[in-house]
């Protein structure tokens, strides 16, 4: 990644590299802050310059600041350093306080970076939690570099020591731990080396960016995301292309900025999980969609989360009057232990048309329960989203038993690839539970199901997720998708479908945890009968499951992980220990 970044510095010193769009103060179009490739690279090294004297290579420092350029110049501060990179979050996020402090102790870091106006925050937080007294950088106050890399007379790298404040990082060097979503377990440290980051870079640059020298990506989602750490940092460093930040709770106030950025620039690649396009189309008033200009957007990646049939034709219908191409959409797969990026159904690997949308595949539910793909006609089928083919990496599907699943049938994904990280910090058992399978001990075991269809990824679920009631697999997700679509008064994607066991009654039972409406009045024990009456006639028709409680709670009440996913483990744990006022 320095490299990368040196490279650009000499070659485009002036050519914008990031931006960074600030809404906080009202102006409608947002505040635009820009470093070009020289001014980035000073203002990392400044930051390295500084790491030295705090830290030692190998040791941690977490960023805990808010999204910005600071943000960026931090984390390539770390790696011109060589100092561990832990992309986090400020204490002022609500309701991961407990996560925040979490990672702390675990990554037990030399040092903390932030910007002078959330220094003040960040220590109270460390003093009230009980964490170690360290050391508190403001990377704005930080003294930038007056110049940029010094050369010697063949165009080389000066001497070292006037370069870079220490030896240049090998491939296998630990560069950053990206924390685990935690959506069925607690956040566990994924060790990605200089090499895993450059190769999944490039693999994203293959997959979503036709030209370079005409692209820049357009990126509201976090920087402690890996999805967004990759896309919005790494991708432009390595591909020399500009990225355009702004802040997740600005997307999540008027989600037509993102959309009027999108419009802004040429050959826009963008990311975001699947809520957010259900989101876009229910916030945005039509007769805005006049005003956007959606022609420009080449790639609009769908990843994250289970990628929904219904929300990618509701975006593309909503948002054709702006332009918006069809092909544009791109359902993709992956998960912090490969980086990020592992598979993408992108317009060129539309085999086809480069004009059609996404692939869907409509499976026999029954056939699905039993762990096969059979396409079917029939009204009932389950729909599932093609994420398209490998990139730069190899994906297989094992049984239970260890054996390779042929195409078209369910088991567990694995990878191969030079994007697979290096394993779990300080986390041995798990990471031998985990990485290194197979005879030749290079696979990673991903926890999802999946099959292979047409050599694209299907992805159907989490293992640990899976509902298994009379040896059928019934999946949390399509479960949650019925209720959704039959109870009228659950808030959508704010629902948690698990199964418990209790020592009175046989088998595994299913709950629906849901968040009501946020406009509609919280409902009556009337109301509640009736949407516990009418889902659960609608799960035994659809699924031939026994709805055993459905439980409307109030918004905000079911738990979701940093990155916004639903944690289904901490809804079920909830429920089981009386947290949502019945068990």
């Amino acid at each position: 990644m320095t490299d990368h970044l040196r490279h650009w510095a000499r070659q485009r010193p002036q050519q914008r590299a990031f931006s960074h769009v600030d809404f906080a103060d009202g102006v409608p179009s947002g505040r635009h802050r820009t470093l070009g490739w020289s001014a980035l690279d000073a203002r990392a090294r400044a930051v390295a310059d500084h790491l030295v004297t705090v830290a030692s290579p190998g040791e941690r420092a977490a960023l805990v600041m808010p999204q910005g350029l600071d943000y960026v110049a931090g984390f390539l501060g770390c790696l011109y350093a060589r100092v561990i990179a832990v992309p986090l979050f400020g204490p002022g996020l609500p309701g991961h306080e407990g996560r925040l402090a979490a990672v702390l102790a675990d990554c037990e870091p030399a040092c903390l970076l932030s910007d002078t106006t959330t220094t003040p925050f960040v220590r109270a937080f460390v003093q009230g939690r009980d964490l170690p007294d360290l050391p508190v950088v403001p990377v704005d106050r930080l003294p930038d570099r007056l110049s940029g890399p010094p050369t010697g007379p063949d165009g080389a790298d000066g001497a070292h020591g006037a370069d870079e404040p220490g030896p240049r990082p090998e491939p296998d060097d630990i560069a950053y731990l990206q924390y685990t979503s935690g959506s069925t377990r607690s956040p566990a440290g994924v060790m990605i080396s200089h090499a895993n980051v450059v190769a999944n870079a490039r693999q994203a640059i293959d997959a979503f960016v036709a030209d370079p020298r005409t692209t820049t990506t357009v990126g509201w989602l976090p920087l402690f995301h890996d999805m967004g750490l990759v896309l919005s940092i790494a991708a432009p460093v390595v591909g020399g292309f500009p990225s355009v930040l702004m802040d997740p709770v600005a997307f999540l106030q008027d989600p037509s900025r993102w959309l009027r950025l999108l419009g802004s620039y040429e050959g826009t690649v963008s990311a975001a999980p699947n809520f957010a396009y259900d989101y876009c189309v229910a916030r945005t008033d039509p007769a805005l969609v006049d005003e956007l200009n959606l022609d420009r957007v080449r790639v609009l990646i769908n990843g994250s989360e289970p990628v929904r049939a219904g929300t990618v034709d509701r975006f593309r219908t909503a948002f054709a009057p702006a332009g918006l191409d069809p092909a544009a959409h791109c359902p993709a797969y992956g998960l912090a232990e490969a980086t990020v990026f592992v598979t993408a159904d992108t317009p060129g690997g539309r085999a086809d048309s480069l004009d059609l949308p996404p692939s869907n595949v409509a499976c026999d539910a029954d056939a699905l329960a039993r762990g096969r793909i059979e396409e079917t006609s029939d009204e009932a089928a389950t729909v599932l989203v093609s994420c398209g083919a490998p990139v730069g990496q190899e994906v297989r599907i094992v049984g239970a038993d260890g054996a390779v699943l042929p195409e078209g049938r369910v088991g567990e994904i694995q990878l191969r690839g030079p994007n697979i990280g290096l394993g779990y910090w300080k986390r041995a058992e798990l990471t031998a539970d985990t990485f290194g399978f197979g005879p030749s001990g290079d696979w990673l075991r991903t926890g999802d199901l999946g099959a292979l269809h047409d050599g694209r990824l299907l992805v159907t679920g989490r293992l640990k997720d899976v509902i298994i009631v009379d040896g059928r697999n019934h999946y949390p997700q399509d479960i949650e998708a019925t209720v959704q679509m039959a109870v009228a008064l659950t808030r959508r994607d704010r629902l948690a479908a698990f199964g418990v066991t209790r020592p009175d009654r046989p088998g595994e039972e299913l709950v629906v945890v849901a968040e009501h409406r946020r406009d509609t009045e919280p409902p009556t024990p009337e109301d509640a009968w009736q949407a516990e009456r009418t889902a659960r006639a609608t799960v035994s028709a659809r699924h031939g499951l026994r709805l055993g409680a459905l439980l409307l709670v109030p918004p905000g009440s079911v738990p979701r992980t940093s990155s916004g996913k639903v944690s289904r483990s901490a809804a079920r744990a909830r429920f089981l220990e009386g947290g949502f006022g019945a068990r």
